[in-house]
């Protein structure tokens, strides 16, 4: 079986240097790793979320799934005008990430709600990193990375709206994993 390897061309934007470019686009790698594998995590939900609330969260998740394609795309763009080819192959994904599969399967919707919270975390604090990192090199980037952190932090606050008591505490607080916050949300 043949490897496939993200290659290189010997050009990137105007006012880039091709180091920094490629810098650029080797960061947007990660990212676009993160969201093809937010997009799958959040239709793994979609399909597999029962109980209260059913409807609302089922139908809450396809524009976010809609919305983080779209935002694929133009970060796989974006990597290929800075002169370097995007890698969305699921085997790059798999050995690249350095966290695990989503870790729930059928559960109802808080458990999710909760799971998909620390989802985001990890989706939104990686976006918050590569803006600062492409923010000295790169504003274009750094811009769209901005811009994708925003719709990030909003699709949050949908699912944490149903995870929130009046205290303004949410359910999930103080947990680490998908599963211990799915166990905690049902307490």
């Amino acid at each position: 079986m043949v490897s496939k390897k993200t290659s290189t061309a010997k050009f990137t934007v105007p006012g880039l240097s091709l180091k920094d470019g490629h810098q650029v686009a080797a960061t947007l790698q990660g990212r676009l790793h993160s969201l093809n594998d937010l997009q799958l995590t959040l239709k793994h939900a979609h399909w597999n979320v029962v109980g209260r609330d059913f409807i609302g969260v089922h139908t809450m998740l396809d524009p976010q799934i809609e919305l983080v394609r779209a935002m694929i795309d133009e970060t796989a763009e974006r990597i290929a005008t800075l002169g370097v080819s995007p890698n969305g192959l699921p085997g790059a994904l798999v050995r690249d990430r350095d966290w695990d599969d989503y870790g729930l399967g059928r559960a109802s919707t808080m458990e999710h709600l909760a799971a998909l919270d620390l989802v985001y975390d990890g989706v939104v604090s990686s976006h918050r990193d590569a803006i600062a990192l492409t923010g000295e090199l790169d504003p274009i980037t750094e811009d769209m990375l901005i811009g994708q952190t925003a719709k990030l932090e909003l699709f949050q606050w949908f699912m944490r709206a149903h995870l929130e008591n009046a205290g303004g505490t949410l359910s999930d607080a103080d947990t680490h994993t998908e599963t211990s916050a799915a166990a905690k949300s049902k307490k």
